[in-house]
């Protein structure tokens, strides 16, 4: 992700470029530059509690006497600073805010704060907000967090987008005595063996710990459609719930997320409108971006966030820049919450697919000469990725109905998860497997491609 001063000259807040243009670039992330935006102080805000704002700039500095020996009255007499108390229901503004477009969100958000906020941006699709933000005329930041992992493609665009918009990003980057004792330790690669959380701390979210320490709000790409299972639920503006901002403790940061509302294809949509430079990685099949090693092209038939970490389980897909976002669908492994009550539909819930209890797949694992093969899909009903596969699967279920094949699901979450993973190959949501008719042990799917006809070519290979 990366920061930035920017003065944009759209027309819907035309007055408030002042002198914008004449601000220097703005410093690496903690030594901000003010604004010369009089009628913009920048509000402390809390949902809970008041707190003092002070009309002093951030980085203004005392009064200097440059006579060699300063005069009693210089010593002693304090400087004078007015504060204003200032009060803000985040909860109430995310519900005015609701059906508002993203483009009054992001207006609504530079107004509040001046420059005490700043534009989060990987480098993919979120540089919507970017052009957001140019369009209300409102001076801007934008700051990324440069992991020391990023695809070149994702370079190459910070570059196009600081001569478009004319700013300069602010670049956060990992404590390089850090990132040295872990690739000491454990190799470059660790997290294709023991998950990619550890990395993400170094890289990530330490950085960005940092740089949010110099705000007091931050703006998110977010959306509740990226990952359902564990975003469906962000609001427009809130506290942020696990970082903190320039005054420290809890309460002291706020989070917007201008385009939560709004759907994938829209974003797109309006990137083509207006013809705003986007990662070159986008038009080789990825859709979320991230570090290099981490990320790949989504294949058919997957979910937008299957290219990222997938070598892990589904829920185990965000890095932890937006932990306090994290909806948790499955408090006891099986979709079901503490009370009791189910969460989330069953899958694949047509006659064609037979439903195996965990009986029936040990008997299927243990038979020699099987009267006819079956193709056996592991999953979970909360893992968005099994739920993007749910129409193929269903449909080639009915493609082979019929034709001697069986088709068939068996739900390896919760207390059969150690099971499948032992005995069934399973590595994350979803694992198909095919059982031939005259060989013990399944053959596992090998491709992350699970489309119809993929998996068609796949079961006629091996029949």
């Amino acid at each position: 992700m990366a920061f930035s001063v920017a003065s944009s000259p759209a027309a819907v807040h035309s007055s408030s470029l002042s002198s914008s243009f004449e601000q220097p670039r703005a410093a690496q992330f903690g030594s901000f530059q003010p604004l010369e935006r009089s009628h913009l102080p920048p509000a402390s805000v809390n949902l809970s509690r008041r707190r003092c704002a002070s009309v002093k700039p951030l980085n203004a500095e005392p009064k200097r006497n440059d006579s060699i020996v300063p005069s009693a009255a210089t010593v002693l007499a304090p400087e004078v600073v007015e504060k204003v108390e200032v009060e803000e229901d985040f909860e109430k503004l995310a519900e005015e805010l609701e059906n508002a477009s993203p483009l009054e969100i992001m207006d609504k958000a530079l107004e509040k704060f001046g420059n005490e906020i700043a534009i989060a941006f990987s480098g993919a699709e979120d540089v919507a907000l970017i052009e957001y933000a140019h369009l209300t005329g409102r001076p801007f930041r934008v700051f990324s967090l440069d992991t020391g992992r990023l695809n070149p493609e994702t370079y190459r665009l910070f570059d196009e987008v600081e001569k478009r918009y004319g700013i300069r990003i602010e670049y956060m980057f990992p404590d390089a005595q850090e990132v040295q004792a872990l690739v000491r330790t454990k190799g470059l690669f660790s997290f294709y063996e023991d998950g990619h959380q550890e990395c993400c701390r170094v890289r990530k979210v330490r950085p960005l710990r940092r740089a949010l320490k110099g705000l007091r709000a931050w703006i998110t790409g977010q959306r509740k459609d990226q990952s359902p299972g564990t975003r469906s639920e962000i609001p427009i503006v809130q506290v942020d719930p696990v970082f903190e901002g320039l005054d420290g403790g809890a309460g002291s940061l706020v989070k917007w997320n201008p385009v939560a509302n709004v759907k994938g294809n829209d974003i797109w949509n309006f990137l083509r409108a207006m013809n705003v430079p986007v990662n070159s990685l986008h038009a080789q099949g990825y859709i979320s971006i991230g570090c290099e090693p981490c990320t790949r092209p989504v294949l058919p038939g997957q979910h937008e966030r299957e290219g990222r970490w997938w070598w892990e389980d589904a829920k185990a897909k965000e890095c932890g820049l937006h932990k306090g976002n994290i909806k948790e669908e499955n408090v006891n492994g099986n979709g079901v919450q503490a009370n009791g009550t189910a969460t989330v539909a069953d899958l694949f819930t047509t006659q064609n697919v037979v439903n195996l209890s965990r009986p029936g797949i040990e008997n299927l694992l243990k038979l020699e000469n099987r009267q006819e093969p079956w193709l056996v899909v592991l999953y979970a009903p909360w893992c968005q990725f099994c739920q993007a596969m749910e129409g193929s699967y269903v449909e080639l279920a009915e493609k082979l109905a019929g034709s001697g094949v069986k088709v068939a699901k068996f739900r390896a979450d919760g207390e059969d998860k150690a099971f499948a993973q032992q005995q069934l190959q399973l590595g994350s949501f979803p694992t198909i497997i095919f059982f031939p008719k005259r060989s013990l042990r399944p053959i596992k799917y090998p491709s992350e491609n699970r489309d119809v006809a993929s998996l068609t070519a796949f079961v006629n290979a091996l029949q």
